[in-house]
C-alpha cells in the first residue's frame, strides 16, 4: 500500500543502495562486512557514511554522515539518524549531499561554506499546518499538525556542541526515530530533510513495518491488498504538492 505522511510510515526497504544515491559503480567506494552494516565514502575521502551500531556494546543501529575538510580529518560536521528513520529521508538528504559535493561550478565549497538561511530548511512546514513555538532559551520547536513529529532548531547558542537540529517521528517522549545535524552541517541538508518530511508523495509500505502506535495518523493513498483488521484510518490529507528542493 501507499501511505502519508512519510514521517510516521516506518523505515521501508532501509538497505544502503535505497538510502545512498551515490555512484558505487563509478567512483564512490562501499564496504559491507556484514547484514546490516555498511559504510561508504566518496573519493575524496572527505564524505563518510555509515550504517552501523551505535557503539561496541548497542545492538541499535544508526546511520551516520560525516563531513572532513580533508581525507582522516577531524569531522567539520556530523549527521545521525536512527535505523528506525524512513529510508526516504535518507535518500533525499543523500541526494542533495551528493548534489553539493558534485557541484564544481563555482569558487565555493557549498559542504562547508553554505549560506543558506535557517528559514528556508523550516519555512516549509508552516504551509503543512506545523505549530511553532519559541524558547527563551535559544530554541525554537515546529510541530506536527497530529502531534507525532518535530523538528527543534537551536538558533541561539554559546558554543559549537550538540546538535543545530533535531528531528523526530512520533511521540516526542518515546519517539519511533530520531535526527540530528551537528553544528556546521549545510543548511541545504536541512532543507532537503524538511522537505522530504512533509512530501505529499505517498511511499510504499506493508502493514507489518508500520509502527503499531501511529497506524490510524496514516491516510492510505492507494490499497494494494485488503486493509488489515483494526487499521483505522484519518481523513485525506491537504491537496497540493510538496515544496521541492531548490538551489
Amino acid at each position: 500500500m501507499k501511505v502519508l505522511p512519510r514521517s510516521l510510515a516506518g523505515p521501508g526497504p532501509a538497505s544502503p543502495r535505497a538510502a545512498w544515491p551515490f555512484p558505487f559503480d563509478e567512483d564512490w567506494s562501499l564496504h559491507q562486512p556484514e547484514v546490516w552494516t555498511a559504510f561508504a565514502a566518496s573519493p575524496c575521502l572527505r564524505l563518510w557514511t555509515s550504517l552501523a551500531p551505535e557503539s561496541d556494546k548497542s545492538s541499535k543501529r544508526q546511520w551516520t554522515t560525516t563531513a572532513n575538510r580533508f581525507p582522516f580529518g577531524p569531522p567539520a560536521w556530523q549527521i545521525t539518524l536512527d535505523a528506525t528513520t524512513p529510508v526516504e529521508l535518507l535518500h533525499d538528504v543523500h541526494t542533495e549531499l551528493l548534489d553539493l559535493h558534485l557541484d564544481r561550478h563555482s569558487d565555493r565549497d557549498w559542504l562547508y561554506e553554505d549560506e543558506t538561511a535557517p528559514y528556508e530548511a523550516y519555512v516549509p512546514l508552516f504551509a503543512r499546518g506545523w505549530s511553532h513555538d519559541v524558547k527563551t532559551d535559544g530554541t525554537q520547536t515546529f510541530r506536527a499538525p497530529e502531534g507525532l513529529g518535530g523538528v527543534r532548531h537551536r538558533y541561539a547558542t554559546n558554543g559549537s556542541d550538540g546538535s543545530a537540529w533535531t528531528a523526530w517521528g512520533g511521540y516526542q517522549s518515546d519517539p519511533h526515530w530520531q535526527a540530528r545535524f551537528s553544528f556546521g552541517t549545510p543548511t541545504k541538508l536541512v532543507a532537503a530533510f524538511t522537505a522530504s518530511l512533509i512530501s505529499t508523495e505517498p511511499v510504499h509500505r506493508t502493514a507489518k513495518v508500520v509502527p503499531f502506535l501511529t497506524r490510524r495518523h496514516l491516510y492510505i493513498a492507494t490499497a494494494t491488498a485488503k486493509q488489515p483488521p483494526g487499521y483505522s484510518l484519518a481523513a485525506p490529507p491537504p491537496p497540493g504538492p510538496g515544496p521541492g528542493r531548490t538551489r
